[in-house]
């Protein structure tokens, strides 16, 4: 279900609008305001949504157990029947449902993110049996990998990335290892999978969604299915097919759109420029085509370069980038010299 379908209990359940009414940033700050510029008939339902969250009060470290829960729980229930004996049911028994259906939904979805938030403990991958062991599967620089799992599962690996899994996933916990870039498509067999990602994890069952991992960020965009991604800070989002979660290393973290060529054409050989600068244009040629580039010419800081390129050999897309930059190259073995 996507934000514009979302009513008042959909609202006070979801963990990125709480997110943003309790602990809102730059990044949610501007992702809510620009929703509700773009929806405005649903002003009214957020605005109610925003006062019920507020008015929830908590202590900082606060954790309640799950007797208090079920107390809380019984005493909104038992209020909740002594006043529909009262009016024998009709309107206001039906108002009374919605209050408690409200108040359950506030009490047990938010006091169980708050409880998360202060006392989530990053777990790791469960031990692997004695009759199971960890498989480490590469795509060295230059390449990428098609990986099929035990369950079925698969794994497209982008240049230098690599995962690391049970051997037998039919037995075990189903989980992998992440450094780089991977495309998933999951497998449903009624089992969670998992990928790790240095300390944040995504949890799914049956989906496909890419995952790039970059010195600052992290990217989660969904295709289909639908996940949960959690880091160590508390934070869990929940995502939609054709959004994309990045998380930034300095902690911030906004949901967005995004082209699906361009963030997941590499799996088919689709190799994307967008606008791409000389530094970004050769950070891509080489982590491609597994080679080196040397400037030894200028280029114009405003040059930027937009082209798509599928199954292409390395010499037409430096005739490409030639072009528009009218600087010529020279390959030798693994290396490319770019020169005026």
């Amino acid at each position: 279900m996507r934000y514009k379908d979302f009513e008042l209990v959909d609202f006070l359940a979801d963990e990125f609008f709480i997110l943003w009414v309790k602990n809102p940033d730059k990044n949610t700050q501007h992702f809510w305001e620009k929703w509700l510029i773009e929806h405005p008939e649903k002003r009214e339902i957020v605005m109610k949504a925003i006062s019920i969250i507020r008015g929830v009060s908590y202590k900082e470290g606060l954790h309640l157990s799950d007797s208090a829960y079920i107390d809380i729980f019984e005493n909104i229930v038992g209020a909740d029947n002594e006043k529909g004996k009262i009016g024998g049911g009709g309107l206001n028994s039906d108002r009374n449902n919605n209050i408690k259906n409200i108040a359950a939904i506030l009490i047990f979805g938010f006091c169980a993110w708050m409880s998360y938030y202060h006392t989530f403990l990053y777990s790791q991958p469960a031990p692997v049996s004695n009759k199971t062991f960890v498989i480490k599967r590469t795509a060295p620089l230059g390449s990428r990998s098609l990986i099929t799992l035990s369950d079925s599962s698969k794994v497209h690996l982008n240049s230098f990335s690599e995962i690391s899994y049970p051997s037998d996933l039919a037995t075990s916990s189903r989980w992998v290892k992440l450094k780089g870039e991977g495309f998933f498509e999951i497998k449903k067999n009624g089992k969670p999978f998992t990928v790790f990602i240095g300390t944040t994890k995504i949890e799914v069952l049956g989906t496909s969604f890419n995952v790039k991992v970059e010195e600052n960020q992290l990217s989660v965009a969904l295709m289909t299915g639908k996940v949960m991604v959690k880091d160590q800070k508390g934070n869990q989002v929940s995502l939609y097919p054709d959004e994309m979660l990045v998380m930034e290393k300095s902690g911030d973290l906004y949901k967005s759109d995004f082209d699906t060529l361009k963030v997941t054409g590499w799996k088919d050989n689709v190799l994307v420029f967008d606008s791409d600068n000389f530094e970004n244009c050769k950070k891509k040629i080489e982590a491609w085509y597994g080679v080196e580039i040397i400037l030894k010419g200028e280029i114009r800081k405003s040059w930027v370069y937009s082209g798509t390129y599928v199954n292409e050999s390395l010499e037409n897309v430096l005739r490409g980038v030639n072009i528009t930059s009218g600087l010529k190259f020279k390959i030798e073995n693994r290396k490319v010299e770019m020169f005026n």
